[in-house]
């Protein structure tokens, strides 16, 4: 004990109730004009019926045990389970700025064949914008001219590139791949996907989970429960004691044990524990792909004798060129696995196919199925179900097929007229192919 101690308790606790406990008062006061009294009804009831009431006992109004001890732990409680609520808002508000983050600031309108450079937000439907190779898309719109392929990965959380023709829709926010697109606007500002999916992001975290709907509509039922004991402890003890300080501290009492302070902190450990549980287990994130939006390798079959690190760094070295998605994932691939990579010469694209190379004197090609039809080839049984396999997942598979060059010798009479005929061009040009 010192001078002023015994005013300690009621200054500190005044800071606590009047600052602290202002969220749960004002939303109790919102609940109630809505006429519908939830947590926060029941909160406010608990933490105002021990202050009021323990302002009193300092008072010297009535006599009894002040309840100081009992409002701050209550309010320290249940701040808790609101800070953790607020602290998911606060993700969902993160999540708003990144989706804003994805649009480009500034756009290339074509007007009259010239380029001008304007903010995004000036863009009209009906313009003409140039999205160039690596460049983010600036509003919704249709492909007018060009060809490429289009990471569209923030939206439909696949790192698989979309092909996109004349005529094909591009969303904003993703992210061209190699090739140049000259864009008509269709949509802009509140009108583009993006934005759509913000307003829903805004929504869902201004709704409540199914957990706060019940959480609500039991702290509604025990509001009701709770002054219903009150007054009945009220009756009971007024008839046994009379009314006085006895029978009013088992009313406040009442009121006060019945804060919901274990619900009030268990809905949002609940809720926050059950959504990182989901995502550990891949429910909201099936790819991984949500966040990186990338390609990686997943696995290798090759025919027999052929190591699996050899045809990767052969696959890599000739996809080395390339700007591809899939060609980087291969590269980035190899590096990881700390394999040596080796030069390659003669590198050619075939469009529509796959590109070739040669890698240590052996003719290599790299692409999808459409280059084994175009080689006639047919590949080993035990390499076919694994390609299924895969296929069924929804992976993209990728050949690497080595063209052999048959050694056949002519026969006399044309092995020497071959030669005659490269000499006589070797004598009669500049240069000898």
């Amino acid at each position: 004990m010192f001078s002023g101690s015994a005013w300690l308790a009621p200054v500190l606790s005044s800071i606590i109730y009047w600052y602290c406990s202002w969220v749960f008062l004002s939303g109790a006061v919102a609940e109630l004009r809505k006429s519908r009294p939830g947590m926060m009804t029941l909160v406010a009831l608990a933490i105002s019926t021990a202050y009021f009431y323990s302002l009193a006992i300092t008072f010297g109004l009535v006599t009894g045990m002040p309840f100081y001890w009992e409002l701050a732990t209550l309010v320290t409680i249940m701040l808790l389970g609101h800070w953790m609520e607020m602290r998911a808002i606060g993700s969902a508000q993160n999540a708003l700025r990144e989706l804003a983050n994805l649009l480009p600031d500034m756009a290339e309108r074509i007007v009259d064949g010239r380029m001008e450079e304007v903010p995004s937000s000036a863009l009209q439907g009906g313009e003409l914008v140039l999205v160039r190779p690596g460049g983010q898309v600036p509003v919704d719109g249709e492909v007018a001219e060009g060809e490429s392929q289009v990471n569209e990965s923030m939206i439909t959380g696949e790192s698989r590139p979309v092909d996109k023709l004349p005529g094909d829709e591009l969303i904003a926010g993703t992210v061209n791949g190699t090739g140049s697109l000259r864009v008509r606007v269709t949509h802009t500002g509140e009108q583009t996907v993006l934005a759509g999916i913000m307003r829903l992001v805004e929504e869902a975290q201004h709704s409540k989970s199914r957990a706060q709907a019940l959480a609500d509509k039991a702290a509604f039922w025990l509001t009701l429960i709770a002054i219903g004991m009150a007054l009945v402890a009220l009756v009971i003890w007024t008839l046994l004691r009379g009314f006085g300080d006895y029978t009013l501290e088992r009313v406040v009492s009442t009121l006060v044990v019945a804060c919901p302070h274990a619900l009030g902190l268990a809905i949002p450990l609940v809720i926050a524990n059950t959504t990182a549980l989901s995502a550990r287990n891949g429910i909201f994130d099936k790819t991984g792909t949500l966040t990186r939006g990338e390609q990686g390798l997943v696995g290798i079959a090759t025919a027999d004798g052929l190591p699996e690190e050899q045809a990767l760094a052969q696959a890599a070295a000739v996809e080395g060129d390339s700007e591809h998605m899939i060609a980087r994932a291969m590269v980035a691939s190899a590096r990881e696995r700390n394999i040596r990579i080796p030069p390659v010469s003669d590198f050619q694209a075939l469009p529509g196919r796959g590109v070739q190379a040669t890698v240590n004197g052996r003719a290599l090609q790299v692409g999808g199925p459409r280059l084994l039809e175009q080689l006639e080839v047919r590949m080993p049984e035990q390499l076919a179900k694994q390609t299924k396999v895969w296929r069924e997942r929804g992976q993209t598979v990728v050949y690497l097929v080595e063209r052999r060059v048959s050694s056949r010798r002519l026969p006399w009479p044309m092995s020497f007229a071959r030669r005659a005929a490269k000499r006589w061009r070797c004598s009669n040009s500049k240069a000898c192919v």
